[in-house]
């Protein structure tokens, strides 16, 4: 439960304090294991105004090790004015310990978190998001979601991975 506390505590901070995400991780105890890069399937994407969904392909990176997973993203509850293309997110993947599983598809699971994105031709977004079962990882924003389209979204936010087939 500490951990959650801390992955927690570390999600806020970022948001909040916008101090740099390495010296976050030190200073409460997490570990960044890698990066998790995902893009949404062209046409998959099913906007219902206070729900959104699409499919994504994930690719994540922990030091050489490449591990792929597809699943969703979306808004679970919130407000999705947007008709959005060429989706992109890059998440730093922070870890309660360093005791992660390379390539064994650790990071299968569901997370959620906060998410806000405006899009006006080219657009920016970013969340942060928790979850993946037992292995208590956390997503943080290590880029600006990237797209293009029109409109503007937010709310609460979620990505379901799994191993890729």
């Amino acid at each position: 439960m500490r951990n959650i506390k801390n992955i927690l505590i570390t999600v806020c901070a970022v948001l909040f304090t916008g101090l740099p995400v390495q010296q976050l991780i030190a200073a409460e105890g997490g570990v960044q294991v890698g990066v998790l890069e995902c893009k949404v399937v062209p046409g998959s994407r099913v906007n219902l105004l206070v729900r959104s969904t699409a499919d994504v392909e994930c690719t994540y990176n922990n030091q050489g090790t490449v591990e792929r997973y597809a699943g969703e993203t979306g808004i679970g509850l919130g407000l999705d004015l947007s008709f959005r293309q060429d989706e992109q997110m890059h998440f730093a993947v922070i870890a309660a310990s360093n005791d992660v599983n390379p390539g064994g598809h650790a990071l299968a699971g569901k997370y959620v978190g906060g998410e806000l994105t405006a899009t006006a031709g080219v657009g920016l977004g970013a969340k942060a998001l928790i979850g993946g079962g037992n292995n208590n990882f956390s997503l943080q924003p290590l880029a600006l979601e990237t797209n293009t389209g029109l409109g503007a979204s937010g709310g609460l936010s979620f990505l379901y991975i799994e191993k890729a087939q």
